[in-house]
C-alpha cells in the first residue's frame, strides 16, 4: 500500500506555484482520495529588472485548482520572505559569502510559515511539487538503515537530474511526518504526461528557474541596489592584474565579469578578501581543495556518530563526493573538489538518504 493511500481522505494543503510540479502534485493527491485544497503564496519581489511574475503564476496556479476542481487560496508573504531570505541574502553577501536563498525559503517559508498555518487550519498534511521523496523505516527495514532511528526520512527523488533534496537539509522529522511529496517518485517527463493527462492548463510551462520565490535574477544587478559598490584590484600571484566593482559581487569559481588587463587567462576567482576589498584569480587547478569547514549543523533525523564516513554535496546538481565529517565541523575528501564556497551548503548523504548539512565556513 502506498504512502498516500496508507493517508487516504485527508485534508492535504498544496503549496501551488504556478507550475507544473506542483500541480500536478495536486492532481495526484486528488486521485489519491485527498480532500486538496490549493495554497498560493504571494512572494516579495525585488525593484530589480522586469520580472515582477507572481500575478502571473497566481494566475497559472488558479487555473490549474480550477480545473482540479479544488479550493484555492492566496496567503501573503511578503513582509516574511523580504526579512527571513531576502535580508538574509543580503547580509550574507555583505559579510563576502555566498548565501543559499532556496535553502533558507524552504526552512522560513515553506516548512515553516506555510505548515504552521495550515496545520492551524486543520490540515493534517502539506504538499509541494520538491522531487524528493518520503521513505517510512518500515519500508526498507532497519536492517538496510540502521543509522536512522526515526520513522520518516527523505531520499533523493527518482529523477537524478531533478532531484531537491539538496534544498531540504534543514528539515526536522517532525516536519517530514506532515509532509507528502507526490512528484518525488518520478521523473520529469513522466510528471509532463501526468500533466497532459489531467488535462492542466499549465501542462506544457516550462520549468522555472531563479531564487526562490523571486525568480530569474541578475545577482550582481540585484546587490548593486543594496551594497555600494567598492573598486578593488584583482590579483594573481602577488601581482595587480585588473579591478573590479566590489568582492561582495563575486563568487569562488566565477570566471566572467572580471575586468582583467594582463595576463594570459583564463581566470578564475579562488579567493576574497573582505577588509581589503581584493579578489584574488588562479586556475582550474587552483580551485581544487580536498578541506573544508561546516558550521550550523543540522540532522534530519538525529545527529549520526562522528568522526564519520559520508556523501557530500557542496552544490546542487553535483554528484556526492566521500568525506569525513569530524565532529568539530571539519571535512576532509576523498579527492579534490572544485570551488568551495564560503556561505553555500555542504549536504550529506548516506547513498541516497538524506542526513543534514552544513553550511561552509
Amino acid at each position: 500500500m502506498s504512502r498516500l493511500a496508507e493517508n487516504n481522505k485527508k485534508l492535504v494543503y498544496v503549496a501551488m506555484s504556478g507550475g507544473v510540479d506542483s500541480s500536478v502534485a495536486a492532481a495526484l493527491l486528488k486521485q489519491e482520495g485527498h480532500k486538496v485544497v490549493g495554497v498560493f503564496m504571494k512572494q516579495w519581489q525585488p525593484d530589480v529588472g522586469d520580472f515582477c511574475i507572481w500575478k502571473e503564476e497566481r494566475e497559472e496556479a488558479a487555473k490549474a485548482a480550477a480545473s482540479l476542481n479544488i479550493p484555492f487560496k492566496t496567503w501573503d508573504f511578503t513582509k516574511e520572505y523580504k526579512k527571513q531570505v531576502a535580508d538574509y541574502m543580503i547580509r550574507e553577501y555583505k559579510l563576502g559569502r555566498t548565501p543559499n536563498p532556496d535553502v533558507m525559503c524552504n526552512k522560513e517559508i515553506k516548512f515553516g510559515l506555510f505548515l504552521k498555518r495550515a496545520l492551524s487550519e486543520g490540515a493534517d498534511f502539506i504538499a509541494t511539487g520538491h522531487y524528493v521523496r518520503k521513505i517510512t523505516k518500515g519500508a526498507f527495514g532497519a536492517k538496510k538503515a540502521p543509522f536512522v532511528s526515526c520513522g520518516s526520512y527523505l531520499y533523493q527523488g527518482k529523477d537524478k537530474n531533478k532531484d531537491q533534496s539538496y534544498f531540504l537539509w534543514t528539515l526536522k522529522e517532525k516536519e517530514i511526518e506532515r509532509c507528502l511529496f507526490p512528484v518525488g517518485g518520478y521523473t520529469k517527463p513522466e510528471i509532463r504526461k501526468l500533466a497532459k493527462k489531467f488535462k492542466l492548463p499549465n501542462a506544457g510551462k516550462k520549468d522555472s528557474q531563479g531564487v526562490c520565490f523571486i525568480g530569474p535574477l541578475n545577482v550582481k544587478d540585484f546587490l548593486l541596489k543594496r551594497i555600494k559598490s567598492k573598486k578593488g584590484e584583482i590579483i594573481k600571484d602577488g601581482q595587480a592584474i585588473g579591478t573590479h566593482d566590489g568582492v561582495f559581487y563575486y563568487t569562488i569559481g566565477q570566471r566572467h565579469g572580471l575586468d582583467i588587463k594582463s595576463g594570459d587567462g583564463p581566470f578564475y576567482v579562488i579567493g576574497k578578501d573582505v577588509e581589503k576589498n581584493i579578489i584574488y584569480v588562479g586556475s582550474e587547478k587552483d580551485l581544487k581543495s580536498t578541506k573544508t569547514v561546516v558550521s550550523n549543523l543540522s540532522w534530519v533525523n538525529g545527529p549520526i556518530k562522528l568522526p564519520a564516513r559520508i556523501d557530500v554535496k557542496i552544490r546542487y546538481r553535483t554528484k556526492s563526493e566521500k568525506a569525513i565529517l569530524s565532529d568539530d565541523g571539519n571535512l576532509e575528501f576523498d579527492k579534490p573538489v572544485r570551488a568551495i564556497t564560503s556561505g553555500q551548503s555542504a549536504v550529506f548523504y548516506r547513498g541516497q538518504l538524506l542526513l543534514g548539512g552544513g553550511v561552509i565556513k
